[in-house]
């Protein structure tokens, strides 16, 4: 048995030995690796081949049939700004090439303006290879590549480190230490809203950000990364304990992301929680934990231009 590591470009084990703290300690293991890893496969023919492989697997002639004999969740209806297949995520990062990844580092945390690859949820059902987009982002120059390979490489694969290493990474247990202790000592700080699940599910919040991020990803099947670090944030203030929040985060990110269940998610909901992050002055219901507010995300984009958008998504 041969077991090759096809969503990763460094093999889990190689890129480090144990479970890294943060990006910092994680990002100079990694780099010393991409000279023998970051490279083009060459094809070779298998010792024994796999086409006698007899497969009884699902009939796809008609998808509407196939998908109908699922046991899946009928509450969550198709997306229709993103197709699937490889040919479909070639085309999508091309564009992305050709009109995004100069400005991408300047323009990734915007949600306006749609300075995203798309590649998160191709790269989940693996219909396209990370080696395959840091190869040809390799043969550009600038900071948007320099920006774009930070995430791919060095974040996407903390994301697999924390979930390879850690046995409790879709839970609670698995928030370091210090972000539990502290939030412990703030459990009983007053909440000045509370959010049943179902108010959530739906959008009904105060929080007219908060529900145009929640929109986004019913509607999109993927939420933009940044809101989806408020999104996080405000959960665990809406909520009775951080445990709780983390329930709630976690089943409505795996729920209705198309990149849900994966790495990336496991990771960012726990980001919301400390996961890969120091502490910050301390607060109310957060403690040391970092906080998000609105006024950040005015200052940072159009906040109210994003609300517009999601409001006009036809669901």
């Amino acid at each position: 048995m041969i077991q090759v590591e096809s969503d990763v470009i460094v093999p889990v084990e190689e890129a480090s030995p144990k479970e890294e703290y943060a990006a910092a300690t994680f990002r100079p293991k990694i780099h010393r690796k991409l000279d023998r890893y970051l490279v083009p496969l060459k094809e070779r023919e298998p010792e024994r081949d796999s086409l006698s492989f007899v497969s009884h697997s699902m009939k796809l002639g008609n998808l509407d049939r196939a998908i109908a004999r699922l046991r899946i969740d009928r509450t969550v209806k198709k997306v229709n700004t993103l197709h699937g297949g490889t040919l479909e995520a070639k085309k999508e990062f091309e564009v992305f090439l050709d009109e995004k990844l100069d400005h991408y580092g300047e323009r990734r945390s915007d949600p306006t303006l749609d300075g995203l690859s798309n590649m998160s949820p191709y790269l989940h059902f693996g219909q396209i290879s990370p080696l395959y987009l840091a190869l040809q982002v390799k043969k550009k120059k600038g900071l948007g590549p320099e920006a774009f390979l930070e995430e791919l490489i060095v974040r996407r694969e903390l994301s697999i480190n924390y979930v390879h290493y850690n046995d409790h990474y879709d839970s609670y247990r698995a928030i370091p230490e210090w972000a539990r202790t502290t939030f412990a000592r703030h459990k009983g700080d007053e909440r000045p809203f509370l959010y049943s699940l179902e108010e959530l599910e739906a959008a009904k919040t105060h929080d007219p950000y908060w529900n145009g991020a929640q929109r986004e990803m019913v509607v999109k099947g993927k939420m933009h990364g940044y809101m989806r670090m408020y999104w996080g944030k405000k959960i665990i203030e809406w909520s009775p304990s951080p445990e709780a929040a983390f329930q709630v985060a976690l089943h409505l990110n795996n729920k209705y992301e198309l990149d849900g269940r994966d790495p990336n998610s496991f990771a960012g909901v726990a980001w919301c929680f400390g996961k890969h992050d120091r502490p910050w002055a301390e607060r109310p219901i957060f403690g040391h934990v970092r906080y998000m507010n609105d006024k950040g995300l005015r200052r940072k984009f159009d906040a109210d231009r994003y609300v517009r958008e999601m409001n006009s998504l036809s669901s």
